[in-house]
């Protein structure tokens, strides 16, 4: 790591993402990256967010870096210590307000496959399938993507199954699909950059490039067309005070490396 760059990119990434959560909310974390966004959105401007874990804890004040969504610091000084039936039955009611999630692959209206690559009968790889994903695409207020190889591997035009719901096929369609009205895709962040949703068409839309990334990478590292404005933002980059609490929060460097 040179002076210049004092931060890896996983820093960046979870800089990222925790700065779209606010105080006050509720978000639904797994292990990895997106906790780390979760505990550092907690520890600097929204101390009052609400995590929840798949487990069933929920609202705890994590002391370090859980190694699975059932470890015991998932609970600590926890609202509640309650269940996957509890958690997944309070994202159905409408009461997580943010849902992150990972994909093997993903197409322009966000639907993510992590199922099976290849035909389903005689795949060329069978995957871990949904686990929690589906109940967080489908009733999470606004689902944040962290897919760190975006490629045109990963950007797909077709997926070969959806096992996570995006926009399904545009406007209107998830509403049409039984699933409630004005939630959905909220952003995705890649190693290149943010993206998020147009309004009009609901199709991948560039929003922010990280540093000295170019819009040529961008295209060049997806299969289907990406939308790309007229004014494109950049990632701010970690402060050293942010730099310093991740690595507090995970001083092995599991999750952000060393």
């Amino acid at each position: 790591m040179t002076e210049e760059k004092r931060y890896n990119l996983t820093e960046l990434l979870a800089c990222v993402a925790a700065s779209l959560l606010e105080d006050g909310c509720s978000v639904f974390v797994g292990t990895g990256l997106p906790l780390v966004a979760g505990m550092l959105a907690q520890r600097t401007h929204a101390p009052g967010l609400l995590i929840i874990f798949e487990a069933g804890g929920i609202g705890p004040q994590v002391p370090a870096l859980p190694i699975s969504v059932g470890d015991s610091r998932t609970y600590y000084k926890a609202s509640a210590a309650s269940s996957m039936h509890d958690v997944m039955s309070a994202s159905q009611a409408g009461y997580v307000d943010y849902g992150f999630l990972g994909g093997a692959a993903m197409d322009c209206y966000g639907n993510v496959n992590t199922t099976v690559i290849g035909d389903w009968s005689h795949p060329r790889a069978r995957l871990p399938g949904s686990g929690g994903a589906n109940d967080v695409g489908s009733f999470c207020w606004r689902t944040i993507y962290l897919m760190r190889q975006q490629s045109p591997r990963t950007f797909v035009k077709k997926l070969d199954f959806v096992t996570t719901p995006g926009y399904l096929t545009g406007p209107g369609a998830r509403e049409r699909a039984g699933l409630p009205a004005g939630n959905g895709p909220y952003r995705v962040i890649t190693q290149l950059g943010v993206y998020d949703f147009d309004d009009a068409t609901k199709r991948l839309r560039l929003l922010a490039l990280h540093p000295d990334v170019t819009v040529g990478q961008v295209q060049d590292a997806s299969e289907f067309e990406i939308i790309i404005p007229d004014e494109i933002a950049v990632s701010p980059e970690p402060t050293a005070e942010q730099v310093r609490i991740l690595r507090e929060i995970d001083p092995r460097g599991l999750v952000i490396g060393k």
